[in-house]
């Protein structure tokens, strides 16, 4: 995950500056083409390879690390280098990850509730990063050790993945350990845009939106499994 060290500098107040804006709105369009491509990859045989990944659970959750990893690389080091075309790709790469993870969980839904189940998700997770903002915005502490938290979480969250792919009733406790520390991610990289105020916006626009997605596609998986109750 993203992690660019700058001099600190804590404040206070929920006022945005025009670099906040552009980070949050940069982000938020990244997750909007995001959400889109889930509901057109639905259609396309990208939309098993979840099947194929997940027959061994620590085999998805390593192919997915490694390549929303990769992709955070590429498109970092075409940022910090001035090279758009490799950020570019790295972006690809990121939308990719996340677009066939979405579309693999979506697919076993009726077609015509992907709209339904996309929006109750886009509106939770919107709500969520909302209420962790809002509690950043309203401390005057740093949130340093978030990242660290979130770091606890994916490594206890495969560690539990791997023991469930053998006992699969250890599987649930990697799923909230890895959203746990997506959640503790999102709340880091807001502080990042908070006090880090000398940053590159495209760097934290990457690191808010790898954060967003990431809490998207867990709620999705909830969103899925309440509407299909439902039904």
């Amino acid at each position: 995950m993203s992690s660019f060290e700058t001099p600190h500098d804590t404040g206070r107040g929920f006022g945005l500056s025009s670099r906040e804006v552009q980070v949050i709105g940069g982000a938020s369009i990244l997750m909007a083409i995001n959400i889109v491509l889930m509901y057109v990859i639905t259609e396309t045989p990208l939309a098993q390879v979840n099947d194929y990944l997940f027959a061994a659970p620590i085999l998805g959750v390593i192919v997915y690390g490694v390549a929303i990893m990769g992709g955070e690389l590429i498109a970092e080091r075409g940022v910090k280098g001035g090279d758009m075309g490799i950020a570019f790709v790295g972006m690809v790469v990121l939308q990719l990850v996340f677009g066939i993870f979405g579309a693999g969980v979506l697919r076993f839904a009726p077609p015509e509730t992907h709209l339904t189940i996309l929006g109750i998700t886009a509106v939770v997770t919107a709500l969520m990063t909302a209420v962790i903002s809002g509690y950043v915005y309203a401390r005057s502490k740093t949130f340093e050790n978030w990242g660290t938290y979130s770091m606890v979480g994916f490594i206890g969250g495969v560690v539990a993945i791997l023991i469930g792919t053998f006992v699969p009733a250890v599987l649930p406790i990697g799923f909230v350990l890895i959203f746990l520390g997506f959640l503790f991610r999102l709340g880091y990289e807001i502080w990042q845009v908070r006090d880090h105020r000398n940053a590159s916006v495209a760097l934290q626009t990457i690191g808010v939106y790898i954060a967003v997605a990431g809490v998207f596609v867990h709620v999705l998986q909830l969103v899925m499994r309440y509407v299909l109750s439902q039904e």
